[in-house]
């Protein structure tokens, strides 16, 4: 047990400049706390003791602001930083030296049943407020930047954006995306073809209707014709 704290306490150290040592990490970091706090009662969730476990993940979420489900699996050198706001549902997996920011959200998105939660690789970096949702996973190294809204699953290296946030970047390198701001359609344009497109069925129609008005008069005048 007070190897693991050690290489806890290192890792923090090892990613967060705050941090001027390890009295400090254990005594000021709330990501610290929660984590440590969550070991137990994730060991108590494990053996079906299923209230002490909520009871104990209760009490992290008072102390640190951070809740974690005690169902949630987390690797060796998990980094919360700041940590206010951060949800963990229960069958969420953050995988080895993972960051997540404050407001981080692993959740999911309440049609789906067991497996609800995102999966998170080793070394995946999760901006502050970004959501991931959903029972998918996020690859080895990926990043999810601030305020993303990410609903399905990002390859290993790729940092991934927006809402509903899209990959632009694999292990530092651009991804083209079909449509850019020089190839939006025109919406004038297309309006304008579509009124064209709808007189020429018109014309078509009165041209119609013409023929046969003509036809029907040049009918009652030899039926006229005959008739004298």
């Amino acid at each position: 047990m007070i190897n693991t704290v050690k290489k806890e306490i290192k890792a923090i150290r090892g990613r967060d400049p705050a941090a001027r040592s390890g009295l400090e990490v254990v005594l000021l970091y709330p990501g610290f706390h929660a984590i440590m706090l969550h070991r137990p009662a994730h060991w108590l969730y494990r053996r079906r003791a299923y209230f002490s476990a909520r009871a104990i993940s209760q009490l992290s979420r008072f102390l640190t602001g951070i809740e974690i489900h005690p169902g949630a699996k987390i690797g060796r050198g998990v980094l919360i930083d700041h940590g206010s706001g951060v949800v963990i549902g229960e069958t969420a997996v953050i995988g080895n030296h993972c960051i997540l920011y404050q407001g981080v959200t692993l959740g999911g998105t309440g049609k789906d049943k067991g497996k609800r939660h995102p999966t998170l690789g080793n070394n995946v970096t999760v901006g502050s407020g970004a959501k991931i949702l959903g029972p998918f996973k996020i690859g080895d190294g990926a990043k999810i930047a601030s305020n993303a809204v990410v609903l399905g699953a990002v390859p290993p290296g790729a940092t991934s954006v927006g809402v509903p946030a899209r990959v632009v970047r694999i292990n530092g390198k651009k991804v083209p995306h079909p449509l850019n701001h020089i190839d939006i359609p025109d919406p004038v344009a297309q309006e304008m073809n579509a009124m064209a497109l709808e007189i020429a069925q018109l014309r078509q129609l009165v041209e119609s209707l013409e023929l046969k008005v003509e036809s029907k008069r040049a009918t009652g005048k030899a039926a006229s014709t005959n008739g004298n």
